[in-house]
């Protein structure tokens, strides 16, 4: 019974007040396991956001310079951007469950938002957060080559079909209707998305299952 008291006067008293167990164990005026929180909340949703900015930002760059020659392929080339975005969603649903499982002291009774609990939220954030920065960074860069060269690719089959037109006396000019094998490289760019942006999903599963762990609330009855 004496080591479970001195583990939870550990993990519930204030940094300052571990050294003098014979201080008060929290005043209301101390939030550092709340700051803890709070921070992995703060640090989940900047670097998500991060990651997805960062996403969004090189694949825009290589959707807008395949649109100019290549304006049909557009559309279906989104995938990238639309990977990257979901990065941001991760880290907000991560940051709300944080922000929502940190308790304020309460006057009278101490602290009710431990120690234990401090460190796992700001795990959590770190864990989702991080996953996400490295997750949008390499889907804006794989996004971004497999998007210009796949326009690339429909640009010169559309040339030779052209060339083949008009050496039988057709009209070989106008957008690029048929991509030919370009389609291949199309699958291809968008398998590695997908697992570009799973790097992403790791993260969030992990953050969830730490968030959802059980809760150490602090009891000084």
């Amino acid at each position: 019974m004496a080591t479970v008291h001195v583990a939870s006067v550990l993990l519930c008293a204030p940094t300052a007040a571990i050294p003098y167990i014979s201080r008060p164990l929290m005043s209301t005026h101390d939030h550092v396991a709340c700051t803890r929180g709070y921070m992995g909340a703060a640090f989940c949703i900047i670097t998500a956001n991060w990651g997805a900015a960062w996403g969004t930002w090189m694949s825009g760059i290589g959707l807008c310079s395949m649109g100019v020659n290549h304006p049909n392929g557009i559309i279906k080339n989104l995938v990238a951007i639309i990977m990257a975005g979901v990065l941001g969603i991760y880290g907000l649903i991560v940051a709300i469950i944080i922000s929502g499982g940190v308790s304020a002291p309460k006057s009278g009774s101490g602290n009710t938002y431990s120690q234990f609990t401090g460190w796992a939220h700001l795990a959590a954030g770190l864990c989702c957060g991080l996953s996400c920065l490295a997750a949008g960074y390499a889907t804006g860069v794989a996004g971004e080559y497999g998007i210009k060269a796949t326009g690339l690719r429909a640009e010169l089959n559309h040339a030779k079909s052209s060339r083949a037109m008009m050496g039988m006396g057709s009209n070989g000019g106008g957008d690029i209707i048929d991509e030919g094998d370009a389609g291949k490289l199309y699958i291809g760019s968008v398998t590695i998305l997908s697992f570009s942006g799973a790097i992403g999903l790791y993260g969030f599963i992990v953050a969830l299952i730490i968030t959802s762990s059980d809760y150490y609330a602090c009891d000084f009855n």
